[in-house]
């Protein structure tokens, strides 16, 4: 059993049960359900912009760790040959170089995945009361480094609540402003063509018309079912009556690639009718006659169809959806197992349905252009309809480019080279369209790459982005189970939301690379070279049995984290106010302000960290020459990272007093641990 929703029926038959509920069993399916199957089986999980550096990373780390361990291990075999064999001291030696291997081995940043780890939980969690549900956590991180998105525009775009508000029945183009007036606007309308209209309406559609708890008529169905629905009962029409006077035979549901639905009825007088609605330019090219203002059905001649043509044009030039109603007797022999015919139609009228644009848009588009990010809208509506919502929201440029699906499909590959850059506007796209536009963006031109989606014919393009995201209301199972974040509320806003989401993060992935390897393979280098001392003598022996951490050690680690965290937490909050941030680039100069804040915080902690106990932390410090090495050359890349590599490591320049806050900060921090230090344990 299937229901009307599957876009991949080629035909089904539609039969009453028992309790006179419809059933559509399948006929059959259309090859094209397996080529889009197929494309969900491409490929892999493929992995994210940050696991793909933190490989680089881990991959270079690892061949520098080897190399410098193949060299500690032979100088320092050549030493315990050439020395502490000599005066046999084995013991010696080998416990040097275990000392040397530990600083080898302490160089991998182990505790990177799992600072990145919490970052991106810690967004995964904010994103859920910004009404984004993230399924994946990667996700998270992977939105921020999006270079383009590819939108459906109903639903995301606009906002789902469609209404008819112009229509072209019996060749007459009338306007309609309420509801409420339809029926006496349409009061000259010859009887023969609106039972003909009501009829294509209340039978060929998936909604249905109930009668809630108050007695009041409630519409079910899709939005553009749920429009269609009320024009008719605007006109008039009594949707149960008309389903009880004539008898579904067979229903073929939309389809994405035909772009129509269609019904067969068995009429009570005898014999069979075929409905069909759908896009108006497909329609429209099925028909052979036209129902005229008298109510007339007459051959459709070449004026006919121009007028049809520009009516379909108009009404897609202010940003209506067209449709387009049309109907066929069936000969005497038509058996319902055949296909509903595909020509000889009567056009009945064409209806323009208004779905506005949902507030807020065009400014997070706009926001989305300035930050980098290209928005191309994806839709299976009429050209010109695509693109007056497309201008509307700030989508199509003057340097854009809108398509049809066809003439898409129809490039080679030297052609699309040069076009896909400049597409902005995919109009009457099939899935495999989709499909082939987010496939080519990710690895023709190593875009990443966001999808929205809402259909189960969404899935494959869904599966195919960097980011899937799928439509939380009106989305199908199908799509959620493809998406890696749903849109709780279907607004292109909250897409915009999850971007800046995963750009949020204080520290971006070189950041937190570069701050691991300070507190850890740079700090533990300086640390672990610092050269004994007579004061050790004057201690007890670290006993068998006693803690890994002694209560010094917890004192100050406690006091330095509540100095560090209270720090960090007042510039996160309260950061753009106390150094009178303002501007685009705001956001981007705050996040650098933190980042190096801590940098120093941790600076001028390994110099307080070199005695636990004791305040003179500079004692000595010059006589260990990798200790100082190691700190100027942390202060040196600091510098180099902020100054100039902006871009890669997502820094902006500071200015001097910016700089000097910041030093500061960090060394308000040495103080602090003087004043721990005093405290007994």
């Amino acid at each position: 059993m299937v229901t009307a929703e599957n876009p991949f029926l080629l035909s089904g038959t539609k039969v009453q049960d028992g309790s006179g509920k419809m059933m559509v069993t399948t006929v059959g399916m259309r090859t094209q359900w397996g080529k889009l199957m197929a494309t969900l089986s491409e490929g892999g999980d493929d992995e994210t912009p940050l696991q793909v550096k933190l490989n680089g990373v881990a991959t270079i780390i690892g061949k520098i760790g080897l190399f410098f361990a193949v060299v500690t291990f032979a100088v320092m075999v050549q030493g315990l040959f050439s020395h502490k064999l000599s005066e046999g001291h084995t013991g010696a030696g080998l416990e040097m170089m275990q000392g040397k291997f530990t600083i080898v081995v302490v160089a991998v940043p182990e505790g990177l995945p799992l600072a990145v780890t919490l970052s991106l939980a810690f967004a995964m969690k904010k994103m859920m009361n910004d009404k984004a549900l993230v399924r994946h956590l990667a996700a998270c991180e992977t939105m921020g480094s999006a270079t383009n998105i590819c939108s459906d525009k109903t639903g995301t775009l606009t906002t789902n609540r469609m209404t008819v508000v112009k229509s072209c029945i019996c060749m007459n183009v009338k306007e309609v402003s309420k509801p409420s007036e339809a029926s006496s606007l349409f009061s000259d309308l010859p009887e023969s063509a609106k039972k003909l209209l009501l009829q294509s309406i209340f039978n060929n559609t998936g909604g249905d018309v109930v009668v809630n708890k108050e007695g009041k008529h409630e519409i079910l169905g899709t939005p553009t079912d749920t429009a269609l629905l009320e024009f008719g009962l605007s006109l008039g029409g009594n949707f149960q009556t008309e389903r009880q006077a004539s008898k579904l035979v067979k229903v073929e549901p939309f389809n994405s690639t035909k772009k129509r639905m269609g019904v067969i009825l068995e009429l009570p007088e005898g014999g069979l009718r075929a409905h069909t609605k759908g896009a108006s330019e497909i329609v429209l090219a099925t028909c052979e006659k036209v129902i005229n203002t008298n109510g007339e059905i007459v051959p459709l001649d070449e004026a006919s169809i121009n007028h049809l043509k520009v009516t379909i044009e108009q009404f897609a030039c202010e940003a209506l959806r067209t449709l387009c109603l049309a109907y066929v007797e069936l000969e005497n022999g038509f058996s319902p197992q055949n296909p509903i015919p595909v020509s000889g139609y009567t056009c009945i009228g064409i209806v323009g349905i208004k779905d506005p644009v949902r507030p807020g848009v065009k400014e997070s588009v706009a926001i989305c252009r300035s930050a980098g990010i290209t928005v191309r809208m994806v839709t299976g509506d009429n050209i010109n309809t695509a693109k007056a919502i497309a201008r509307e929201c700030g989508i199509l440029t003057d340097d854009g480019i809108a398509i049809e699906g066809p003439e898409f499909r129809e490039k080679n590959q030297e052609e699309l080279l040069s076009l896909i850059p400049k597409i902005q506007v995919m109009a009457r796209s099939s899935p495999l369209d989709k499909h082939t536009l987010v496939k080519h963006l990710r690895t023709t031109f190593d875009e990443v790459v966001a999808v929205t989606g809402d259909g189960t014919n969404d899935a494959p393009a869904l599966h195919e982005a960097d980011i899937g995201l799928a439509m939380g209301i009106a989305g199908t199972e199908v799509a959620k189970e493809s998406a890696d974040v749903l849109i709780l509320d279907d607004n292109f806003s909250t897409i915009v939301t999850v971007a800046k989401w995963g750009r949020s993060a204080p520290l971006t992935a070189v950041q937190l690379l570069w701050v691991n390897m300070i507190m850890d393979t740079l700090g533990a280098l300086a640390l672990a070279t610092e050269p004994p001392n007579d004061d050790l003598m004057k201690r007890p022996p670290v006993r068998k049995r006693q803690n890994f951490i002694s209560n010094v050690m917890w004192r100050n680690i406690l006091g330095q984290s509540l100095y560090q965290f209270t720090v960090i937490w007042l510039l996160q909050a309260k950061g753009t106010a106390m150094f009178g941030l303002d501007g685009p680039d705001s956001h981007v100069i705050l996040n650098t302000l933190i980042f190096n804040t801590f940098v120093f915080c941790q600076v001028f902690n390994e110099i307080s960290s070199r005695e636990m106990e004791e305040i003179d932390v500079f004692k000595g410090i010059l006589d260990n020459y990798v200790f100082v090495g190691v700190l100027s050359s942390t202060v040196l890349f600091q510098i180099i990272i902020v100054e100039f590599l902006g871009r890669f490591a997502s820094t902006a320049p500071l200015t001097l007093a910016q700089w000097f806050i910041t030093v500061f900060i960090g060394f308000l921090g040495m103080p602090i641990a003087a004043g721990l230090k005093k405290i007994p344990v």
